[in-house]
This record gives C-alpha cells, structure tokens and sequence, in this order.
C-alpha cells in the first residue's frame, strides 16, 4: 500500500495550510520559500486538489473515483465530492474524537476497533450513512489509548449532523453533511475546474 511519508509541518508550510486542520496543535516557524511565488492557474487548482488529498489522507487513484462519482450524482460536483471526503470512517472517527488525527483514526479504523451498526469495520474509505450507529470496540473502550485520546479533544466541537456519547465512545450519523458544515479551508470549485479541462 503507498503511503506519503512527507513530514507533515513541511507538508503544511508548502501548501499553505493550518496543521490544525489535521488535528496538530504545533506551529511551524519557518517560511515556506514558495510564500512569495506568484502561482499559475494551474498552479493555484492543483494546490487546492493536493490540500483536499493531503487532509482527508486520500492518494490519487481513489481521489479521481470520488470525483467520478460526485460528477455522476445530483447537486454541485465539488459540493459532492467535499461531502462524500466527509463521510468517509476515518474522517467520522476523527470528527467524533475518537482519535487526535486522521491519520490516528485512519490506524483505529484498520486495527479493527471500530463497529459500525455493531459490525466490524475495518475500511477508513467506508461511507457512512443517515442513522448510522458508529462505536468503539468494547474491548478496547477502557484501554488508556482511548482515556488519553478523549483529554485531548475533549473540547473539540462535534459537527452537527454527528451525535457523540463520549462515556460510550459511541456516536451516530444524525444527517449527511451540507458544504456548510464541512470546516475545511479547500475551494473544491477549483478542484472541479482542474478535472474538467
């Protein structure tokens, strides 16, 4: 399986994006050196498309079949493509505060500690639905991973088409997301542009 190995800072600093985005709470203080640099058209669209990848940890491939499929549904194509990147496990598991990163909520999700609907769930790429019932193992719910997990996003705000029962370490899917709801500072407009020239 690849896996981008880029340090995450430097990661951020040449995309020009808040690492807090991706649940990191350190700052870089060096400048990037492309700061300054006038982008393309091109340029400017290819960033926005590598930022949605980067923070939603999606590689290329499954990328382009998201946005295949977002261009196949009703609705505005990037308003689609940014709501199906939300629904993805790893992406829910993270947004309940479950785990600190997605990254962290994409190892919970293949370590099989994850029951959706009170199966076994071990695909970070898995759409949740309306109604969805989402839950950590009971195994694994008094392990100290998950109590030191909670004092960290404990005062993390849980969108609101998500419930969260953080004594269970459960939550559901209330409702699909809306754009509006989806914090992530990507211009999926310039997403669409790029894949359609």
């Amino acid at each position: 399986m690849a896996v981008d190995r880029t340090p995450v800072l430097k990661k951020c600093r040449s995309l020009d994006l808040d690492p807090v985005f991706l649940g990191i709470d350190k700052k870089s203080n060096r400048q990037s050196k492309r700061a300054n640099r006038k982008l393309s058209e091109y340029g400017t669209q290819l960033r926005e498309k590598q930022k949605a990848k980067f923070i939603y940890g999606v590689l290329e491939k499954p990328f382009r079949n998201y946005y295949n499929r977002a261009e196949r549904m009703k609705g505005q194509t990037g308003d689609n493509l940014m709501i199906m990147l939300e629904r993805r496990l790893d992406n829910v598991i993270f947004r309940l505060g479950f785990a600190r990163t997605r990254m962290e909520a994409r190892q919970i999700v293949d370590h099989r500690h994850v029951l959706v609907n009170g199966k076994i769930v071990n695909i970070p790429s898995y759409l949740v639905s309306v109604n969805d019932k989402i839950e950590i193992k009971e195994t694994k719910k008094d392990s100290q991973r998950y109590k030191d997990v909670l004092e960290v996003t404990g005062g993390r705000m849980v969108p609101g088409w998500l419930s969260q029962d953080q004594e269970n370490l459960s939550g559901s899917v209330l409702a699909l997301p809306n754009r509006s709801d989806i914090d992530v500072p990507v211009n999926e407009m310039l997403i669409v542009e790029l894949y359609s020239k």
